[in-house]
């Protein structure tokens, strides 16, 4: 699922015209990347939590010539899903963890917003 995606289902379950879906979706996009930015916690119920937390340093390796580089210390987004997020996800992972039936997107986030399989 793209941006596109969401717009367009916005726009079909609102009944906006898709370019103020657009506006929207950008609009929510934009106040999660500037929350992010000043390290405060997004908590959406049912689906999850986005948090910035530190990196510590380290030393990692360049797979090309094995030669060690340090890595510096910093700050990375984490998304922890909620409870419901995670039951839709997984209720059909009985065989293999593959989406049930074989098909990868079933019981994904997809169905979360309603997309057809």
């Amino acid at each position: 699922m793209i941006k596109l995606d969401i717009v367009n289902q916005v726009a079909d379950k609102t009944g906006v015209p898709k370019q103020k879906a657009e506006q929207v979706v950008d609009s929510l996009f934009n106040a999660m990347k500037e929350a992010l930015a000043k390290g405060k916690r997004i908590e959406l119920r049912g689906f999850g939590v986005f948090v910035v937390k530190p990196r510590k340093r380290g030393v990692g390796r360049n797979p090309r010539t094995g030669q060690e580089v340090p890595i510096p210390a910093g700050k990375t987004i984490r998304f922890k899903p909620g409870k419901e997020l995670t039951a839709r996800a997984v209720d059909d992972e009985g065989d293999g963890g593959n989406g049930g039936n074989g098909s990868a997107g079933q019981g994904g986030v997809d169905d979360v917003f309603g997309t057809e399989h």
